[in-house]
């Protein structure tokens, strides 16, 4: 592995010339393509014609998956087994296994967060027997939206509490699966399953 320093320069391709320039290394702050933050003070090649980065030399790239971890922030929270047992049983129903458990609730979250009905679903679901009971398994979600949706139906279901919420969307979801199968919900998850399996 070649390891660049600042100052070094060299020709790369550069994406907006759209040809080979000569870069330069220098430390700069490089958003991701898909703007959703910026990795802070990295070695970067910068274009010397157009002054954009053209190039992350790949002793960059721990900063870049350390930034990225930070931003796959996990929301952490602690419900009654019995509820980790709904989530099993509804991805069963679907034709996975208990690893689709996190997606199936993150598809619900998202789903949920832009649609004020399905939020105040949630209260209502609260008031079920089963949303009671003692809070002995952990229940963990990462990814780089799941943070903003979560707050999003915080606000959308007035629910401040994190755990609460989750234990909502885990009997909406039993719910829609198990209890009253909402058919045109559950083709569209088995098609969900079918490419991610």
């Amino acid at each position: 592995m070649i390891i660049v320093k600042v100052g070094d320069e060299e020709s790369a391709e550069c994406g907006v010339c759209e040809a080979f320039r000569t870069v330069s290394y220098q430390l700069r702050d490089v958003p991701f393509d898909d703007g959703s933050g910026l990795v802070k003070n990295i070695i970067a090649g910068v274009c010397k014609t157009c002054g954009n980065v053209a190039v992350i030399p790949y002793q960059s790239v721990p900063a870049i998956k350390k930034q990225l971890q930070i931003q796959r922030k996990a929301v952490e929270s602690r419900v009654p087994a019995h509820m980790i047992d709904l989530l099993n049983m509804a991805s069963a129903e679907l034709g996975a296994t208990p690893d689709f458990v996190p997606l199936l609730l993150k598809y619900y979250i998202h789903h949920l967060a832009s649609s004020p009905q399905g939020a105040m679903r949630l209260v209502t679901m609260l008031t079920s027997e089963l949303a009671t009971g003692l809070a002995n398994k952990r229940l963990s979600l990462k990814g780089r939206e799941i943070g903003n949706d979560i707050e999003k139906l915080k606000n959308l279901s007035q629910i401040d509490n994190t755990t609460e919420l989750l234990k909502g969307v885990v009997l909406t979801i039993h719910n829609d699966l198990l209890v009253n199968p909402d058919a045109q919900r559950i083709a569209l998850l088995k098609s969900f399953v079918a490419t991610v399996a």
